[in-house]
């Protein structure tokens, strides 16, 4: 594989420093990203691409309505369908930044911003190299489908949601998520995931009965229930997958009580668990069932997972790509060749669109991106040279699998 010999006018660190400054510019936490999406559409279009906006509407939980960008680049013939997603939402804002969020400031090989990281570099990666094929492949079978979505960093993923449920996800063969990888895993770059951990929020509801402070042997403890339960499920044996790990479980929240002077009686904990392979629903609800039952509580509890736009969107199942996968072989040359070293081969700890792509749309779906550090967190940083190579590494991988 042999780069382009005009490819440096179209991926370069001062294209990808200028696209990128205006993405971080742009407020956009999830439920606000339609500036970005309107960015977005026009610089594709102004640049000759294919680009329209794809707008959804989730009705039963949020009444969000979301816009995406979808584009495709189309050969001359059958080929393989890549599907290229990113999300251009962010979180929001926290406390403690030292510098302008929305800045873009620029240190060294550093760029500063909410999202700079996560993931605003891997769309400007994304886009650096579509407009690149656009411009130096002349022929090519298949066809490149990109999507630019709204809502991964919101409670369902409603943007790629969307597309899986209005058809776009279809007809693909591949699909990649330039999420930041090295910077997520700590790992040196190139790091290229070959699936993901799932990930599923439930509650554990506990009615006890009330009863004086003085006399709380009247009553039935649902605080006390609770604690002993959730000290249950902390101590439970997990599934150690050989690709994934461990599964693993976090309380976020926790709620009892109330009167004054009196026993509670309610209760209750929300758990958000990350699953390996073979954790299932029902699995964890059969994993909440024996901790009540080892905890030999009082109280009447009750376990119900988070109420969900529809079945398919209520959480996120694990999923992996095999090393023999021919896309994948692909995928692993192309990085060597592009970087000059093998990718570290991992597996992503946490949630997000992939696993939307991977189990659901049941597409060999690919993980990587940019190195930095601080997402989710003040002083966001991405590295730059690491936003040109994902750039470079997208392209070729583009020209090896339809040219």
């Amino acid at each position: 594989m042999e780069a382009t010999k005009d490819l440096s006018q179209y991926i370069n660190r001062e294209k990808v420093v200028a696209l990128l400054t205006d993405l971080v510019k742009i407020y956009s936490p999830y439920f606000k990203e339609d500036e970005i999406m309107k960015y977005t559409h026009k610089w594709l279009k102004d640049r000759g691409m294919d680009a329209n906006f794809h707008h959804y509407h989730e009705k039963k939980v949020t009444n969000f309505r979301g816009t995406n960008v979808v584009g495709r680049l189309q050969g001359k013939d059958e080929g393989p369908i890549v599907l290229l997603n990113g999300h251009l939402d962010t979180v929001e804002i926290c406390e403690g930044w030292t510098k302008d969020p929305l800045g873009a400031k620029i240190e060294g090989n550093k760029l500063y911003g909410v999202g700079a990281l996560d993931m605003k570099s891997g769309c400007a990666a994304m886009m650096l190299a579509i407009d690149a094929f656009n411009n130096t492949v002349q022929e090519f079978n298949g066809e490149v489908l990109y999507t630019f979505v709204s809502d991964e960093e919101g409670p369902y993923g409603l943007g790629t949601d969307a597309l899986i449920l209005d058809g776009y996800t279809d007809y693909a063969d591949v699909a990649i998520v330039t999420e930041p990888s090295s910077g997520f895993l700590d790992e040196v770059f190139p790091c290229l995931c070959l699936g993901a951990r799932g990930g599923w929020n439930y509650t554990v509801t506990f009615k006890g009965k009330s009863a004086h402070a003085a006399s709380p042997e009247k009553g039935v403890d649902a605080i006390g229930d609770a604690a002993k339960v959730l000290l249950e499920l902390q101590n439970a044996p997990t599934n150690n997958d050989p690709k994934l790990g461990t599964g693993s479980i976090a309380v976020i929240e926790f709620k009892g009580g109330g009167a004054a002077c009196s026993v509670a009686d309610t209760a209750s904990f929300t758990v958000f668990r990350h699953t390996v392979r073979g954790e299932d629903l029902s699995y964890l609800r059969r994993e909440v069932e024996e901790a009540i039952q080892r905890a030999g509580i009082q109280s009447t509890a009750t376990m119900q997972f988070r109420e969900a736009p529809h079945p398919d969107s209520g959480g996120f199942h694990p999923y992996i790509v095999s090393e023999s996968n021919p896309y994948t072989r692909v995928m692993k040359s192309t990085m060597e060749k592009v970087v000059g070293k093998p990718a570290k081969i991992t597996y992503f700890p946490s949630i997000g669109d992939f696993n939307s792509l991977g189990d659901r749309a049941k597409l060999p779906t690919y993980v990587f991106g940019p190195v930095g550090k601080n997402y989710h967190s003040a002083d966001e940083y991405v590295e730059i040279d690491s936003v040109v190579k994902t750039a470079e590494i997208i392209y070729h991988y583009l020209v090896e699998i339809l040219v």
